[in-house]
Parts: structure tokens; sequence; C-alpha cells
């Protein structure tokens, strides 16, 4: 049995945590060790058995807890080479951290990870898929300004899609957020819009994708049954019908329960 489990989603921290058997991998630390461990413990995950950390990109609701897990297990962190040396050089990795460089994929017991690029604003940012020994595989793409050939290619044909609808955009341009900051959510290195995560369900849909996750919903600019509603809109525009053709899904900032892949 193959499971993910959106731990922390939103930009107050981001961690998710994917399992297979006895392999544990943990995409982002973006939340204090103290949450963070917590949070594994009630999966059934204890923070010496995960198997390794891959992380998407520098910012710190992705980061957070990274440090100091690091320095508490001794296990491998993978990021893209530019992400690895931003953190080295915010000091954020410990000297004695198992840091690894991934610029297209890498086996970590019985399960492959490759890695795709995303458009944000810093240096190496990326998203994930993984591939179980059963041929499943479960993408996490979030934090990216919009869909690129390269994002597409690697979402379809994945049974499950962690997949950014950050913001309503007439939310967004009426809220309070300074007009600077709504110019870089908006922008090509900013974060998926409902609308423009919800245009790519339909072909997700056709090649395979069974289990879709909207993530990293701004608390601010955005709800989720909003975000949930457009994405249902998209995917009914087809014919497809939930819980039937897909199972459609909501990542809380925290306390959400696990999927089964």
């Amino acid at each position: 049995m193959s499971r993910i489990y959106p731990l922390f989603s939103g930009s107050d921290g981001n961690a998710t945590l994917i399992s297979s058997g006895e392999t544990n991998i943990l995409i982002d630390a973006g939340v204090s060790f103290r949450r963070l461990n917590a949070a594994l413990l009630e999966s059934g995950v204890d923070i010496d058995s995960l198997s390794a950390v891959f992380v998407t990109h520098e910012h710190t609701d992705h980061i957070q807890g990274l440090k100091t897990l690091l320095k508490s297990a001794k296990i491998p962190v993978f990021a893209s080479p530019d992400t690895l040396n931003t953190l080295i050089d915010k000091n954020i990795l410990p000297k004695e951290a198992n840091a690894t460089p991934i610029e297209d994929g890498v086996e970590i017991h019985n399960i492959f990870v490759s890695r795709f690029a995303t458009s944000h604003d810093c240096s190496g940012s990326s998203g994930y898929v993984l591939k179980v020994k059963d041929g499943q595989k479960v993408a996490v793409c979030t934090d990216l300004g919009f869909v690129s050939d390269e994002v597409r290619s690697a979402l379809l044909g994945c049974d499950t899609v962690l997949i950014e609808s950050n913001h309503d955009v007439s939310m967004l341009q009426k809220g309070p957020y300074p007009p600077q900051l709504k110019m870089r959510i908006l922008s090509d290195k900013g974060h998926l819009s409902n609308n423009v995560c919800a245009a790519e369900l339909p072909s997700l849909l056709r090649s395979g994708t069974k289990r879709i996750i909207l993530g990293h919903i701004s608390k601010n600019n955005n709800n989720p049954m909003l975000a949930i509603n457009t994405a249902r809109t998209a995917l009914n525009v087809i014919g497809a019908q939930e819980n039937v053709d897909y199972l459609l899904y909501d990542a809380r900032p925290q306390d959400n329960g696990v999927i089964v892949f």
C-alpha cells in the first residue's frame, strides 16, 4: 500500500509525506521541527524511519524545520543544485548533512524520484514525481507561476497529483495585499490561480489521474470550497463524475488525512 499525507500545506508551512512499504519520503520541511515531528508521529512515522527528504525550494515555508531535522536524523537530503547552494549559503544545511543534488532522478529503496523544474521567484525551484515499484506515480507540484511544457509532461500520467490552487484572482486583486506583492503572486514566477490549476485538470484526468489534491491554498486570497468548486466545474465540463471518475481533495494548512494511491 502506498499513501500520501499532506502534513502541512499553505503559506504558513509545507510538508508532504509519501510512503510505500518501509520507504518514507518527505517533501519539504516548512514548519518547526517540533510541529513536523508531532505530525509525522501522528501519521505513524518516526523521524528516524524517514528514508530521505526532498526540498522544492529555499523559501521559509518549505525549509523552516529542515536544519533541525537534519541534525536530529541522519537522512539524505536532495534538491536541485541551485537550491542546495542557497541552503549552504544560508547556513541551513549542517556540515554533516548528507546532501546530494538531483538533476533528473534517484532511487530511494522502492521509490524512484524524478525532478522537474518549476517557475518561481527563486533559482532551482522544483517539483517531484515519485514512482513506486507497482508503477503508481504521485506528483507534488506547488509554488509555480505557470504550467510549463516540462511541468505538464511530468504531471501527465500520474495517478495522484498534489497541485497548487493558490488564489482566486478577484479576491487577490480586491484584497489588502500591497500592489507589489499582488504583482508577484500573479506573475509567471508566482503562484497558480484556481482557474489556471483547473484548466490543467481535464488533461490530467484523460491521462489517467484519479486523485487530485489541491494544495497551497491561500488563507487570505482563496478558500477551500472555492478552489474545489472551480476544479469541479472544469471537470464537469468534460462529463467527468466526481467519486466515479476521480477523487478531489483540498489540502488544509494541517491535520490532513492519509490518501491511499
